[in-house]
């Protein structure tokens, strides 16, 4: 059973490389910020690896299911922000907040100006077996739009 579990967490890995190690983290958020500035839409950023399990299986349920990719589509734009032994982005997390504390993945929302709004431990996300819950990603990334957040959805009018 182990032995089944540890393959199945290998191919899993072998099939996705959604994190680059040699990228210029601070560009690339600073060139995503600039697209959400002008399509009126936040960042989210998946901190992690290519060698994390939960980071894969949460690429994978956004890329899957039409719901929730349509949900994030809609409202952020998306950076893999890699953290490995190769590359652990050490300064720019350090900018963030140093959202590593909470494990892999773990999830910053960036407003228009590029300022961190949130940053979401995964696990809260988790069905409790080896995936994530439907309902709770897409009312976490609802609820972290920029709509969400819109100050004259509240305004007395």
């Amino acid at each position: 059973m182990i032995f089944a579990l540890s393959m199945n967490n290998a191919q899993e890995r072998a099939k996705r490389h959604i994190y680059n190690s040699e990228d210029n983290a601070r560009q690339k958020i600073d060139s995503t910020v600039a697209v959400a500035q002008k399509e009126n839409k936040f960042v989210f950023l998946q901190v992690g690896g290519n060698w994390c399990v939960w980071c894969l299986r949460f690429n994978k349920l956004t890329e899957e299911n039409a719901d929730i990719h349509k949900v994030l589509e809609s409202n952020f734009i998306v950076y893999h922000l890699n953290y490995s032994k190769e590359n652990k982005n050490e300064a720019v997390l350090k900018q963030l907040g140093f959202p590593q504390r909470f494990g892999f993945p773990v999830f910053v929302i960036l407003n228009k100006k590029g300022e961190r709004i949130h940053t979401q431990q995964s696990d809260f996300l988790e069905d409790g077996g080896t995936g994530y819950d439907e309902g709770k990603v897409k009312t976490f990334l609802e609820q972290w739009s920029p709509e969400a957040l819109n100050p004259e959805n509240y305004e007395r009018k």
